[in-house]
């Protein structure tokens, strides 16, 4: 017979999660060397903790189906971030900066 407790307290002893859903992952490589294609994936959802590491479904564009893997096989995808460049807009120029 299977027991409930009535004021059990969640566990705090599993990991967890790093990447949201939708952000953009990258596999790491298995040897340490760089991968032939930097394939990128889209985090579709997450899975419970297998082997003391948070799973993930992801998706490539390139691919038709999805796969599931761990965070230790992850790495977030690196986006450039661009700062002080002003944004064109409808062939004009809107800045962050108003002028005063």
């Amino acid at each position: 017979m299977i027991r409930f407790q009535q004021n059990a307290r969640p566990r705090t002893d599993t990991p967890a999660h790093q990447f949201a859903i939708g952000q953009t992952v990258r596999m790491k490589s298995r040897t340490g060397l760089v991968q032939k294609t930097a394939e990128l994936f889209q985090i579709k959802s997450r899975l419970p903790v297998k082997d003391g590491s948070p799973q993930y479904r992801i998706r490539s564009e390139q691919e038709t189906h999805e796969r599931v893997t761990t965070e230790d096989n992850l790495e977030p995808a690196d986006n450039p971030v661009v700062a002080n460049n002003p944004v064109v807009s409808d062939n004009s120029v809107v800045s962050d900066n108003p002028v005063v």
